[in-house]
């Protein structure tokens, strides 16, 4: 799930980082940057966006500053939900083909979310005040455009056992005579090994478009940009030079402004001194920030766009039309069979119990079904609508969507224990005697020993 901000015309203001979950691309100009101790010209902008318009803009805006604290609340409901998944999974009673997938599922979930959590607080939750130099550090530079590829390729892993899951369901239902070969324990493992061997190789695509970039800052002593004051009289003290570069013309007195500057030639840490008349005084000095943008590679080659087909047509929308395929013709050979029975036994007690079951199956598929859509399909079709239309089309609408993305997809990954308690009896079972005091447990059992006492192995498509 991995959100790339790009520096399209390396202007000075443009702040330019790569990070959430799915690969996506944003920009951030100073209208979007939190606590850098800047903003942009007149707090706004003024052009009309000729695709998504300036309410897009507008929204993304605001949500942006709940970003941080409602994505923590699903990371931390998900995380825990997950480790509940995989401890009442792999219990001996559960093992299955079926709860293996399920299992390698919940891993890869668990791990896009608990790595998002120190993401989301460096991104979105950083005090207003935080320096500049520390958020821009070499370290969390690393870790960003480490988090991008990380979560970009454990959600694809979670993508591709989620349709080896559909596959798996639409064989047994459809093929019963050929599930215990195609699909036995051993064949299982195989698969989800692949997956966890394949899906990082996928996005290699991914990993070489984008890099680490220095750039030095001239920075106050708290380490942040000075004032706007401050710069104009630096620009008129380097004599038009670039006030990053750390060269310019030493002894240089700017009485308008009121400051009295001085500037020593080099880079680095090195040198710019200030006094203002005013009464305040501190060093500025020269200071290297690092940020993630597109890689040489990606420029000088069509990497940037096999890089985008690979994300949104292999990734994203391949595995959507497969898995709707799948469920749809697996949703109908559950209602051919709930008929065919209907028409055999009649209205018996068995009957009922087995259509309930079959209800069941056919609501959590669906349900499954329609959030894998919600989730994916769009990232999927914006991201080649920015093939096709160009990166106007990337700045105006798919970056001021990549929070939006990014909680769909958390929410994805974290929803599949409240699915897993409401559609399977066997795992509220064995979830109760793992987690619940004796007594609780004991009610259930005798609850469940007075109903039908057969259980219902975990499904997911």
């Amino acid at each position: 799930m991995a959100t790339v901000t790009l520096d399209f015309n390396h202007t000075e203001d443009t702040v330019y980082y790569m990070g959430g979950e799915e690969g996506s691309l944003k920009v951030r100009s100073p209208r979007m940057e939190r606590g850098n101790g800047t903003s942009g010209a007149g707090g706004g902008s003024s052009h009309v966006s000729p695709y998504c318009g300036d309410v897009l803009v507008d929204l993304h805006d605001v949500y942006v500053h709940y970003h941080g604290y409602a994505s923590l609340l699903v990371c931390a409901f998900g995380s825990v939900a997950n480790v509940l998944n995989i401890a009442v999974l792999t219990r001996k009673e559960m093992v299955s083909p079926t709860n293996a997938i399920l299992t390698g599922l919940a891993v890869a979930d668990l791990l896009v979310m608990v790595e998002y959590v120190p993401f989301a607080y460096h991104m979105y939750l950083r005090p207003a005040n935080y320096p500049r130099a520390d958020r821009f550090s070499y370290n969390w530079s690393l870790f960003v455009l480490l988090h991008s590829d990380f979560s970009q390729a454990f959600h694809t892993i979670s993508i591709w056992l989620t349709v080896t899951l559909a596959v798996w369901r639409y064989v047994a239902v459809v093929h019963p005579q050929i599930n215990r070969i195609w699909c036995r324990m051993e064949t299982t493992l195989s698969a989800i090994a692949l997956g966890y061997l394949v899906c990082p190789i996928i996005c290699i695509p991914s990993y070489l478009s984008f890099n680490l970039f220095s750039r030095v800052e001239t920075l106050d002593a708290n380490g942040n940009r000075p004032t706007s004051v401050l710069q104009s009289a630096l620009r008129r003290a380097n004599n038009g030079t670039d006030v990053h570069s750390g060269h310019g013309i030493g002894g240089v007195s700017t009485s308008g402004g009121g400051f009295s500057i001085s500037t020593s030639g080099g880079s680095g840490e090195g040198g710019v001194g200030i006094n203002d008349s005013n009464g305040g005084s501190g060093p500025l000095r020269n200071v290297t920030l690092y940020y993630v943008n597109v890689s040489d590679l990606a420029t000088s080659t069509y990497l940037a766009d096999i890089n985008f087909w690979v994300y949104s047509v292999v990734i994203k929308i391949i595995p959507c039309v497969a898995l709707t395929v799948l469920s749809l013709r697996l949703i109908c050979a559950l209602l051919e069979a709930k008929r065919r029975r209907a028409k055999l036994t009649g209205s018996g007690r068995k009957s009922a119990d087995k259509e309930r079951q079959t209800d069941r199956t056919t609501r959590m598929l669906l349900a499954v079904l329609l959030l894998f859509l919600i989730t994916e399909f769009p990232q999927g079709i914006l991201g080649l609508l920015t093939l096709l239309l160009g990166k106007r089309f990337f700045q105006d609408c798919y970056q001021n969507m990549g929070e939006v993305m990014d909680m769909l997809a958390l929410v994805n990954s974290a929803i599949n224990f409240i699915l897993y308690c409401v559609m399977s009896r066997q795992f509220r079972n064995t979830f109760s005697l793992l987690f619940l005091p004796s007594w609780i447990s004991k009610t259930e059992s005798q609850a469940l020993s007075h109903g039908n006492p057969t259980t219902t192995q975990v499904t997911q498509v």
